[in-house]
């Protein structure tokens, strides 16, 4: 077995204790349904659909579902939940609503980018590998669990406030991070499709203030979930606020901004306009 491998089978269990240990956690003063708790029950079907669609895409050798796998256990989960939900307040529904528009437009969009590129280049040199595949799957399901974790220990909350100014609050931060992220999306999809720029890389619009402005929109709507959330915390639901820094830790240390800048680098290292581009444009945090 390859080192490779190795970590991928260490790294599984710990996976999944972690995931135990933040639906434990998530769990305190929330409802139940069919006597267990509605917290650990999301958490337990956000891997378990990971590790069914897992299935297919080794057996076809295929990663072009992934992150509509993705999408689709944030919506179906969180439907379900507030379904099984014994009371349902305008909290609950708000929270939904956001996770629904988020997913739905997520999903459908990278859905379309993987079809018109044909493969997704994260998973060319794991997808052979069954424990480093099976990772990945089991990887996403720590992702969902952990950034709607916020949203679903409000929703499942026995604590129930009604909405007020922090609401509001958190409900404008995820609308600025939602469109940042949309409209960032949207500009370098255009840019993409022009046969001008083939071969060249995106330094205009939002591209132009930050080098993944779309991963900046992403760790602010969560962080507007969060807020939103906060009224109705008890106990160790405390532990999910952990939600949107663990969006900006995985984006920015593991899976998202290295794996794009290393790429970038490969291509465009050393030309005189890209590395004029990366010192004077953030990584991140759009500059003014």
């Amino acid at each position: 077995m390859k080192k490779a491998e190795r970590t991928a089978l260490i790294a599984l269990p710990i996976i999944i204790l972690v995931g135990v240990g933040v639906a434990f956690a998530g769990s305190d003063n929330g409802f139940e349904a069919f006597g267990i708790p509605l917290f650990a029950l999301a958490v337990g079907l956000a891997f378990v659909i990971q590790w069914l669609a897992f299935v297919p895409a080794f057996i076809w050798q295929s990663e072009k579902f992934y992150d509509l796998t993705g999408s689709l256990t944030y919506i179906s989960v969180t439907t379900i939940i507030v379904l099984l939900s014994p009371e349902v307040d305008g909290r609950s529904l708000l929270l939904l609503a956001l996770i629904l528009i988020w997913a739905g437009r997520l999903g459908t969009f990278l859905f379309r980018r993987v079809q018109k590129a044909g493969k997704d280049g994260r998973f060319d040199e794991i997808k052979t590998s069954f424990w480093r595949f099976l990772m990945a799957w089991t990887l996403q399901g720590l992702w969902v669990t952990f950034t709607f974790a916020a949203a679903v220990a409000a929703i499942t909350s026995r604590t129930r406030e009604e909405l007020g100014w922090v609401a509001l609050i958190g409900f404008l931060v995820w609308l600025f991070g939602f469109a940042f992220e949309v409209i960032a999306d949207n500009q370098k999809s255009r840019f993409r499709e022009d046969p001008a720029n083939e071969g060249k890389f995106i330094q205009s619009g939002l591209w132009a203030r930050s080098r993944h402005p779309n991963y900046f929109g992403e760790i602010v709507l969560w962080v507007g979930v969060a807020i939103i959330a906060i009224p109705v915390l008890q106990g160790w639901q405390w532990v999910t606020m952990v939600s949107p820094l663990f969006v900006a830790l995985l984006i920015t240390r593991i899976s998202g901004v290295p794996l794009l800048e290393k790429r970038a680098d490969e291509k465009w290292g050393g030309q005189e306009d890209y590395e004029a581009y990366k010192k004077r444009t953030p990584t991140l945090i759009p500059k003014l």
